[in-house]
Protein backbone atom coordinates (compact mmCIF):
# COMPACT_ATOMS: atom_id res chain seq x y z
CA UNK A 1 0.00 0.00 0.00
CA UNK A 2 2.78 2.64 0.66
CA UNK A 3 4.51 1.86 -2.34
CA UNK A 4 1.09 2.65 -4.15
CA UNK A 5 1.03 5.86 -2.57
CA UNK A 6 4.35 6.50 -3.09
CA UNK A 7 3.77 5.77 -6.81
CA UNK A 8 0.83 7.90 -6.46
CA UNK A 9 2.82 10.60 -5.83
CA UNK A 10 5.66 10.38 -7.77
CA UNK A 11 3.19 9.93 -11.09
CA UNK A 12 1.34 13.05 -9.37
CA UNK A 13 4.53 15.40 -8.89
CA UNK A 14 5.86 14.38 -12.44
CA UNK A 15 2.44 15.23 -14.07
CA UNK A 16 1.99 18.65 -11.93
CA UNK A 17 5.94 19.66 -13.15
CA UNK A 18 4.65 19.73 -16.87
CA UNK A 19 1.94 21.89 -16.12
CA UNK A 20 4.13 24.47 -14.19
CA UNK A 21 4.95 27.44 -15.64
CA UNK A 22 8.59 28.33 -16.99
CA UNK A 23 11.23 30.15 -14.44
CA UNK A 24 13.60 33.08 -15.19
CA UNK A 25 16.04 34.60 -13.09
CA UNK A 26 13.58 33.99 -10.51
CA UNK A 27 10.45 35.23 -12.47
CA UNK A 28 7.72 32.80 -13.21
CA UNK A 29 6.65 33.02 -16.55
CA UNK A 30 3.16 31.83 -17.74
CA UNK A 31 2.87 29.05 -19.83
CA UNK A 32 -0.03 30.44 -22.23
CA UNK A 33 -1.84 34.45 -22.19
CA UNK A 34 -4.28 35.67 -23.58
CA UNK A 35 -4.53 38.38 -25.83
CA UNK A 36 -8.04 39.39 -27.56
CA UNK A 37 -9.45 36.28 -28.81
CA UNK A 38 -6.29 34.67 -29.33
CA UNK A 39 -4.95 32.34 -26.33
CA UNK A 40 -1.11 32.10 -27.26
CA UNK A 41 1.48 30.27 -25.77
CA UNK A 42 4.93 30.58 -24.88
CA UNK A 43 7.37 30.76 -27.77
CA UNK A 44 10.70 31.09 -25.18
CA UNK A 45 11.79 33.43 -22.34
CA UNK A 46 15.17 34.74 -21.38
CA UNK A 47 16.93 37.74 -19.29
CA UNK A 48 18.23 41.00 -21.03
CA UNK A 49 21.08 42.07 -19.17
CA UNK A 50 23.36 45.10 -20.03
CA UNK A 51 27.10 45.02 -18.63
CA UNK A 52 26.40 42.97 -15.01
CA UNK A 53 22.77 44.63 -14.61
CA UNK A 54 19.94 42.57 -14.84
CA UNK A 55 17.11 44.69 -17.51
CA UNK A 56 14.22 42.33 -17.64
CA UNK A 57 12.92 39.19 -18.18
CA UNK A 58 11.35 38.90 -21.55
CA UNK A 59 8.82 36.35 -22.94
CA UNK A 60 7.90 35.89 -26.34
CA UNK A 61 3.74 34.66 -26.80
CA UNK A 62 2.79 33.33 -30.34
CA UNK A 63 -0.32 31.37 -31.47
CA UNK A 64 2.02 28.39 -32.48
CA UNK A 65 5.83 27.69 -31.53
CA UNK A 66 8.38 28.54 -33.99
CA UNK A 67 12.10 28.86 -33.95
CA UNK A 68 12.32 30.98 -37.18
CA UNK A 69 12.61 34.46 -36.67
CA UNK A 70 12.02 35.70 -39.37
CA UNK A 71 8.88 33.57 -39.63
CA UNK A 72 8.17 35.28 -36.33
CA UNK A 73 8.60 38.53 -37.15
CA UNK A 74 6.73 38.30 -40.64
CA UNK A 75 3.52 36.75 -39.23
CA UNK A 76 0.50 38.46 -39.47
CA UNK A 77 -0.98 36.50 -36.25
CA UNK A 78 -1.10 38.32 -32.52
CA UNK A 79 1.89 37.92 -30.68
CA UNK A 80 3.13 39.23 -27.64
CA UNK A 81 6.49 40.46 -26.05
CA UNK A 82 5.78 40.51 -22.58
CA UNK A 83 8.96 42.49 -20.37
CA UNK A 84 9.35 41.99 -16.73
CA UNK A 85 11.48 44.71 -15.18
CA UNK A 86 14.31 43.92 -13.21
CA UNK A 87 15.87 46.97 -12.07
CA UNK A 88 13.90 50.66 -12.48
CA UNK A 89 14.53 52.29 -15.61
CA UNK A 90 13.64 56.11 -16.79
CA UNK A 91 11.32 55.97 -19.77
CA UNK A 92 14.17 57.75 -21.64
CA UNK A 93 16.77 55.70 -21.19
CA UNK A 94 14.05 52.73 -21.48
CA UNK A 95 13.04 54.19 -25.48
CA UNK A 96 16.68 55.09 -26.03
CA UNK A 97 17.54 51.12 -26.31
CA UNK A 98 14.24 50.25 -28.00
CA UNK A 99 14.96 53.10 -30.83
CA UNK A 100 19.17 51.68 -31.19
CA UNK A 101 17.69 48.10 -31.48
CA UNK A 102 15.50 50.09 -34.20
CA UNK A 103 18.08 51.73 -35.72
CA UNK A 104 20.45 48.49 -35.49
CA UNK A 105 18.44 46.29 -37.74
CA UNK A 106 16.98 48.67 -40.48
CA UNK A 107 19.12 50.20 -42.82
CA UNK A 108 18.64 54.26 -42.74
CA UNK A 109 16.09 54.28 -45.79
CA UNK A 110 14.41 51.31 -43.90
CA UNK A 111 14.39 53.30 -40.95
CA UNK A 112 13.16 56.60 -42.19
CA UNK A 113 10.12 55.02 -43.21
CA UNK A 114 9.02 54.12 -39.64
CA UNK A 115 10.69 57.06 -37.99
CA UNK A 116 7.23 58.62 -36.98
CA UNK A 117 6.05 55.32 -35.49
CA UNK A 118 9.33 55.14 -33.63
CA UNK A 119 8.65 58.76 -32.57
CA UNK A 120 4.97 57.95 -31.56
CA UNK A 121 6.29 55.01 -29.74
CA UNK A 122 8.76 57.32 -27.67
CA UNK A 123 5.97 59.64 -26.71
CA UNK A 124 4.02 56.95 -25.58
CA UNK A 125 7.02 55.55 -23.55
CA UNK A 126 7.66 59.18 -21.98
CA UNK A 127 4.84 59.53 -20.98
CA UNK A 128 5.19 56.22 -18.25
CA UNK A 129 7.79 58.27 -16.09
CA UNK A 130 10.03 55.58 -14.68
CA UNK A 131 9.23 51.94 -15.23
CA UNK A 132 10.05 50.12 -11.63
CA UNK A 133 11.16 46.74 -11.05
CA UNK A 134 8.16 44.68 -10.86
CA UNK A 135 6.43 46.33 -13.13
CA UNK A 136 5.36 44.26 -16.54
CA UNK A 137 5.19 46.38 -19.95
CA UNK A 138 3.33 43.81 -22.59
CA UNK A 139 3.99 45.20 -26.16
CA UNK A 140 1.45 43.08 -28.47
CA UNK A 141 1.83 42.94 -32.33
CA UNK A 142 -0.47 42.35 -35.24
CA UNK A 143 -0.96 43.07 -38.24
CA UNK A 144 -2.04 46.20 -37.99
CA UNK A 145 0.45 47.73 -35.31
CA UNK A 146 1.12 47.56 -31.79
CA UNK A 147 -0.72 47.98 -28.52
CA UNK A 148 1.49 49.00 -25.59
CA UNK A 149 0.16 48.14 -21.84
CA UNK A 150 1.90 48.86 -18.64
CA UNK A 151 0.85 46.44 -15.70
CA UNK A 152 -2.50 45.77 -17.59
CA UNK A 153 -3.20 49.32 -18.39
CA UNK A 154 -3.66 49.99 -21.76
CA UNK A 155 -1.08 53.04 -22.72
CA UNK A 156 -1.47 53.39 -26.44
CA UNK A 157 -1.36 52.08 -29.86
CA UNK A 158 1.16 52.27 -32.76
CA UNK A 159 -0.54 52.06 -36.33
CA UNK A 160 1.95 50.43 -38.99
CA UNK A 161 2.40 46.79 -40.13
CA UNK A 162 6.01 47.49 -40.78
CA UNK A 163 6.72 48.94 -37.69
CA UNK A 164 5.05 46.31 -35.73
CA UNK A 165 7.69 43.95 -38.02
CA UNK A 166 10.26 46.57 -37.46
CA UNK A 167 9.89 46.46 -33.37
CA UNK A 168 9.66 42.72 -33.28
CA UNK A 169 13.17 42.78 -35.16
CA UNK A 170 14.81 44.51 -31.67
CA UNK A 171 14.69 41.15 -30.52
CA UNK A 172 14.63 39.01 -33.08
CA UNK A 173 16.65 40.50 -35.94
CA UNK A 174 20.08 40.01 -37.14
CA UNK A 175 21.03 42.25 -34.87
CA UNK A 176 19.50 42.18 -31.69
CA UNK A 177 19.59 43.93 -28.64
CA UNK A 178 21.08 40.64 -26.72
CA UNK A 179 21.84 37.25 -28.72
CA UNK A 180 21.68 35.11 -25.68
CA UNK A 181 17.64 36.62 -25.30
CA UNK A 182 17.60 36.32 -29.02
CA UNK A 183 18.27 32.64 -28.53
CA UNK A 184 16.15 32.21 -25.63
CA UNK A 185 12.69 33.46 -27.43
CA UNK A 186 13.11 30.98 -29.99
CA UNK A 187 12.97 28.39 -27.81
CA UNK A 188 16.64 27.44 -27.75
Amino acid sequence: MKRLRLGLLVAALATAGGLQAAEVAEVRIADQVKVGDSELVLNGAGLRSKMFFKVYVGALYVGQKASDAQALIDSTQPRRMRLRMMRDVDADSFYAALDEGLRNNHTPAQFAEIKAQAEQLGALMRAFGKVREGEVIDIDFTADGIVLTRNGEAAGKVAGAAFAKGLLRVWLGDKPADAGLKKSLLGG
